[in-house]
């Protein structure tokens, strides 16, 4: 992790009284720092936008930070979605925030069709925190252990992710047929049992 990268997370991690992290190396990691987040309107995003909806709130989010396929979302109320790809690694503004994530390895959401012919088990580990702060109630280390396996169906390919370990949830994942790309998802993200639906309305140009 650069020093960039590590700037962010312990600016994170001192905003819920966690000490900076100090080891060498450390695993993929995505979080979203609030403070750094630039105002929509100044991001120069190019178009791109998601439908998300969780619970009773329906929102379109706009992209206002790209890199590769790292990517920051906000809607208009200040609610953000961090995602790599199509699988969201973090948010802010959301009853329960989804604060960190760290993989073992490749995560297989990054090339859906090679799960067609191939199942596929992934480790990770999240890090969730109330929009309270409330000391009590944040989780650290929450270890999930999830299997993906994927089938063609009419709309082009689904893919079904059964997670179990610290929580036990499953996600769903359509995408198109020929270049893989995620166009509808419903992803786990730390609310009890209320996972966030994400529909992209206009991709990235990238």
């Amino acid at each position: 992790m650069g020093e960039m990268g590590r700037s962010a997370e312990n600016l994170l991690r001192a905003s819920i009284f966690l000490p900076p992290r100090q080891d060498a190396i450390a695993p993929r990691q995505h979080e979203v720092p609030r403070s750094s987040l630039p105002d929509a309107e100044e991001a120069g995003a190019d178009g791109a936008a998601l439908l998300v909806t969780y619970g009773s709130q329906r929102k379109v989010m706009a992209m206002i930070q790209g890199h590769g396929e790292q990517r920051m979302w906000r809607s208009q109320d200040g609610t953000v979605v961090a995602t790599d790809g199509a699988r969201v690694v973090a948010t802010a503004g959301t009853a329960t925030n989804l604060a960190a994530t760290r993989f073992d390895s490749a995560d297989p959401l990054d090339d859906v069709t090679t799960l067609l012919n191939r199942p596929a088990a992934v480790r990770r580990v999240v890090d969730l925190a109330p929009a309270t702060r409330d000391p009590n109630r944040m989780r650290f280390g929450v270890a999930l252990e999830c299997r993906m396996r994927a089938a063609r169906i009419a709309e082009g390919l689904f893919v079904e992710e059964r997670c179990g370990g610290g929580a036990r949830f499953v996600n769903r994942y359509w995408a198109d047929a020929e270049t893989g790309a995620v166009w509808r998802s419903e992803q786990w993200v730390g609310m009890d049992d209320r996972p966030m639906v994400i529909e992209v309305l206009s991709p990235p140009a990238n």
